[in-house]
């Protein structure tokens, strides 16, 4: 992506794009179209209302220009009303700027040179339309023989703000990170078993600058992590925990970041029904957003000393996978029964929690796609945050929007916990009664972190993978949900 003050009509481009409000009886040309307005001398918003474009956000109108603007093609996205004051909301912007840049690279012959004409005058909202149009912009074409022919988009960016350069460079390196967990949950899951997302962690860890360690299954097994063999013993693809360090000489602050990375889920001996099987390469959300806020972060250089652990597993049903009622013992010596092989990420998740809190961190974060009961409290949209500290979940709520991710703080109450007692082990891991799933899952968790130690549990079950329709930005398939979040908690510790 470029930035570019000069007139976004006089720009060679395949396409422009611009914003509108809804008005009183026309659509209102947004900042940043003004100019393509007076090209058309004028008559953009007439034309609009000729189309029966309201200015909804999201609602997309594409008008060839029959030479008003050097570009064929103006793409116009609504913006909703104009604000009273200030800025555009730049969510509202990204959003924006992501259905438009989808409308253009769904045609045969791909996006091209794109100019961006959408309200920039600040730097959040240059941010904004960068952040949105890079993930509009995302395809995923790897088992796609007929993408070869399209172009890619190249974005120019319309803007004079002073410092709109480094708000898009920024939004690059976010936009780069939550493309790479979209393109890791896409995948599909012959080709990334546990080995392969860790020699995926290492090369992006040698790419970035990152310390890695990589704990294979030998490893894991003389080391006591018994969630993570205990899940993947059922699979002919072994386990592994993978570690990623980022240090900062300046550095007064450290979090840890712990990812579930079930790379395929079949439920185990605890078999999933196959309507809830056939989207479960995406099981390893969690770990891809790690590995990706990682190398955001060591990217952008914080000011912070950051940790990432990636739990990986294949949760197969074989003759030797783990059965209903095993014990297992967690790295760290706690045991837990196994009432059902299906409730496998919060296993492999305790193992690396234990782990992560050996690095002192100020703060632990935990995001796994742990529970469908999340996405009959929250939706596919939003994702659950708990935590042991109300405090630090407001804190990340807060960092969640900022971001502009969906989330939603949710309790942990002390009542559940009973309904994870074993009659022989330490905890089970599953609750004798289906409600409160999601709670209980985090009660689950919370078992595992020591008294002092702040914690907070992102379940990002539904979020993490659109089964449905595309929107604003976000296609179909893996949405990349949390990458963001997690650098932007990066960021607010960073001293």
């Amino acid at each position: 992506m470029s930035v570019n003050t000069e007139s976004p009509s006089s720009l060679d481009a395949d396409a422009v794009v611009v914003g509108y409000h809804s008005g009183g009886d026309a659509p209102e040309p947004a900042s940043g179209a003004h100019d393509v307005d007076a090209a058309f001398s004028g008559g953009l918003a007439q034309t609009l209302s000729l189309l029966g474009a309201s200015g909804a956000p999201e609602e997309v109108h594409t008008l060839a220009s029959l030479g008003a603007v050097k570009a064929p093609v103006v793409v116009a996205v609504g913006l909703g009303p104009a604000p009273a004051e200030g800025p555009v909301d730049p969510d509202i912007l990204s959003r924006a700027a992501g259905v438009a840049l989808r409308s253009l690279t769904s045609r045969p012959e791909g996006a091209g040179r794109v100019v961006l004409a959408l309200p920039a005058g600040t730097a959040a909202e240059a941010g904004a339309v960068a952040l949105g149009a890079r993930l509009g912009a995302y395809g995923f074409d790897r088992y796609r023989t007929a993408a070869k022919d399209k172009r890619a988009a190249e974005l120019v960016l319309a803007s004079s703000a002073g410092d709109a350069r480094e708000a898009a460079e920024r939004a690059a390196v976010l936009a780069e990170a939550v493309n790479l967990t979209r393109n890791l949950v896409n995948t599909a899951p012959a080709d990334l078993a546990p080995e392969d997302l860790a020699t995926t962690a290492q090369e992006i860890a040698q790419q970035s600058g990152l310390r890695v360690e990589v704990l294979d299954e030998a490893a894991l097994s003389e080391g006591g992590y018994g969630g993570l063999i205990g899940v993947g013993q059922g699979s002919a693809n072994p386990p592994r925990l993978v570690r990623l360090a980022h240090s900062h000489p300046e550095a007064t602050k450290t979090v840890a970041f712990v990812g579930k990375g079930i790379t395929f889920d079949s439920g185990g001996l605890s078999l999933k029904p196959a309507g809830s099987m056939d989207w479960m390469k995406s099981d390893m959300a969690g770990a891809a957003s790690v590995l990706a806020a990682m190398r955001a972060i060591a990217a952008l250089n914080l000011r912070v000393n950051a940790v990432g652990y990636l739990a990986v597993a294949e949760n197969m049903p074989s003759g030797t996978a783990q059965r209903p009622s095993d014990v297992l013992t967690i790295y760290g010596g706690k045991t837990v029964e196994v009432l059902n092989t299906d409730a496998e990420g919060r296993l492999v998740m305790a193992d690396a929690l234990v782990r992560a809190q050996e690095d002192a961190p100020d703060l632990v974060v935990d995001i796994a796609t742990l529970t469908g009961a999340q996405l009959v409290a929250l939706g596919t949209r939003v994702f659950a945050v708990m935590s042991n500290d109300d405090e630090a979940r407001d804190r990340i709520v807060a960092a969640a929007a900022e971001a502009g991710e969906a989330s939603w703080p949710m309790p942990l109450p002390e009542e559940l916990r009973a309904g994870l007692d074993s009659a022989v082990a330490d905890i089970a891991n599953v609750a004798g009664e289906r409600w409160g799933g999601m709670l209980s899952a985090g009660v689950f968790l919370k078992e595992f972190i020591e008294e002092g130690v702040t914690w907070a549990h992102l379940d990002i079950a539904g979020p993490s993978f659109n089964q449905g329709g595309p929107h604003g930005y976000t296609p179909k398939g893996g949405t990349g949900a949390g990458t963001r979040t997690l650098v932007r908690i990066a960021e607010e510790y960073a001293g």
